[in-house]
């Protein structure tokens, strides 16, 4: 009797131990693992595409981020600044703390521990990543000739959108100040659209709508945004901590039904998403 109170004790002890250590489960206001079934994806948007660049380094945790992408729950996602430890931690938060089952292709061009961590001698890998609740084909990965200050690039996959098929491209261009880079880059990304009837081409261009560089784009697709033109015509919201606009959904041969940009405390870049009609 004494062993098997021994016993009980040292259980006890153990299990407030882990929770310690571990912490909970989840942040204040998101529902524990399992809340709901994992294959519960009707809170999925079908028709709707986000993009949204992580800021990476930065201290941010990545069960905050997956919330945050799980209240508009699109059905497709393009991120930037993207390790690929933070997208499958982020993919299983999305998983079983809300029941969205995303598949995940990566398109990165760097390995970089200072961004991603990992041994000094395989350090984690740095890029663009697609998020997708349908199956994704014919992944390409492009890395830019030349990417100014850092290496940068371009994916692209086909899946399905709103029930139609699409060509979905993610980038992430050149740093501000390097124009020059990113009129080089844009040429790249806009040949491979170009070749493409139906395609949605998300990222962080680092220009904004009037910049010459983003010529090539402007002459392929609309912005989700109808007031964001090279012209300016209208009132066009910035996707930045600094009222920039930087972040896009460039659309071609399909619909804008509607967007919206969400200010975020987990990144100096804003939420993007857009609802379309790819018909």
């Amino acid at each position: 009797m004494v062993f098997a109170r021994h016993a009980r004790l040292l259980a006890g002890a153990m299990a407030v131990a882990c929770a310690v250590l571990v912490g909970p489960s989840a942040p204040s206001g998101v529902p524990a693992a399992g809340a709901l079934p994992v294959e519960d994806v009707r809170h999925a948007v079908a028709n709707r595409v986000m993009t949204w660049n992580l800021c990476n380094p930065c201290e941010v945790n990545n069960v905050d981020r997956a919330a945050e992408i799980a209240r508009y729950a699109p059905q497709v996602i393009g991120v930037q600044e993207a390790c690929v430890r933070d997208v499958e931690r982020i993919r299983d938060y999305l998983k079983r703390l809300y029941g969205l089952v995303y598949r995940v292709e990566y398109g990165t061009v760097l390995e970089s521990w200072r961004r991603c961590g990992g041994a000094p001698w395989s350090p984690g890998a740095f890029g663009q990543a697609v998020l997708s609740l349908a199956p994704m084909t014919d992944r390409e990965t492009v890395e830019y000739p030349d990417g100014g200050s850092e290496d940068r690039g371009y994916m692209s996959v086909t899946t399905m959108v709103g029930g139609h098929s699409v060509r979905v491209f993610n980038t992430h261009l050149a740093q501000r100040r390097q124009e020059e880079f990113r009129a080089e880059q844009v040429g790249v990304l806009a040949a491979d659209v170009a070749r493409h009837g139906r395609a949605i081409v998300l990222g962080d261009f680092n220009a904004v709508p009037d910049a010459p560089e983003l010529a090539g784009m402007w002459a392929l697709a609309a912005d989700a945004d109808p007031q964001c033109r090279p012209a300016r015509i209208g009132a066009c919201r910035p996707t930045t901590d600094w009222q920039s606009k930087f972040d896009y959904v460039f659309l071609r041969d399909v619909a804008a039904l509607g967007h919206r940009v969400v200010p975020t405390p987990y990144s100096d870049h804003h939420l993007l998403y857009a609802d379309v009609d790819a018909a």
